[in-house]
């Protein structure tokens, strides 16, 4: 069994598609080139042969693709759903035992999309942790300026975790993640540079990110009710900025 399928509806979404191929592997289906048998009898075949699949097409129709299909949420396949558009990645499937939700956040942050996370183990953990920091801090570094932030609340209650692009790839911050099974959100420098608020400006970030500062931004947008909680605290080249759902 190979690790993901992109199963394409139409043409049209080819280019995202091969996007998605560069940035996550993966093995495209263009299911338009077989005339002789239907699309939904096409992905039925193919359903069992990856342990993940991204479907480039609207909700209704993976609805009905899906129909009869899904067993169990443990042995099921994860199922990705991203609009055509590449907006909105909704893990329909085998969300948190099957790896979908894990998944709708790496389409998310391949494209520039939205990850939409609707399972209740994730959806109500009601913090989101907005991080910035220097190159190089170490997942210690990390963990210690979070806890610092979060004060008396506890880590289990953080949803996940955003930034901006250019620390997608920090290796502590990456690390740290992994440590506590937190999903990473990255957010485009772009996004975060529209929606500039924040309580102080930093010199540092301005000068060296060209943006006022990171973590409240990040924490903010990542959560579209929220109130910022704790504003921007720095330790040892780490900023963390923490925001609370307001229900």
């Amino acid at each position: 069994m190979t690790d993901c399928g992109i199963w394409l509806v139409r043409p049209e979404s080819e280019a995202l598609a091969l996007a998605l191929q560069e940035r996550l592997g993966g093995v495209l289906y263009r299911p338009w080139l077989n005339t002789a048998t239907g699309q939904k009898q096409q992905f039925a075949a193919a359903y069992r042969q990856h342990a993940q699949w991204i479907m480039i097409a609207a909700g209704g129709i993976a609805v009905r693709f899906l129909d009869g299909l899904a067993q169990d949420k443990h042995s099921d396949p994860a199922v990705v759903v991203l609009d055509e558009a590449g907006r909105f990645a909704v893990s329909l499937l085998a969300g948190h035992e099957g790896g979908a939700n894990r998944l709708a956040y790496r389409v998310a942050n391949a494209i520039g999309a939205v990850p939409v996370i609707t399972t209740a183990t994730e959806a109500l953990k009601p913090l989101v942790v907005g991080i910035g920091c220097r190159k190089g801090v170490t997942a210690g570094q990390v963990a210690a300026a979070v806890h610092q932030a979060l004060g008396d609340r506890q880590l289990n209650e953080v949803r996940e975790i955003a930034t901006i692009d250019l620390k997608a790839h920090e290796p502590g911050l990456l690390e740290f993640c992994g440590q506590h099974d937190l999903p990473l959100r990255v957010l485009a420098s772009a996004t975060v540079a529209a929606r500039p608020w924040v309580t102080k400006v930093s010199d540092w970030v301005q000068q060296n990110v060209e943006l006022p500062g990171v973590c409240e931004p990040c924490a903010l947008i990542a959560s579209a009710r929220g109130r910022l909680i704790v504003p921007k605290m720095a330790l040892d080249g780490v900023a963390v900025a923490v925001v609370e759902d307001n229900m």
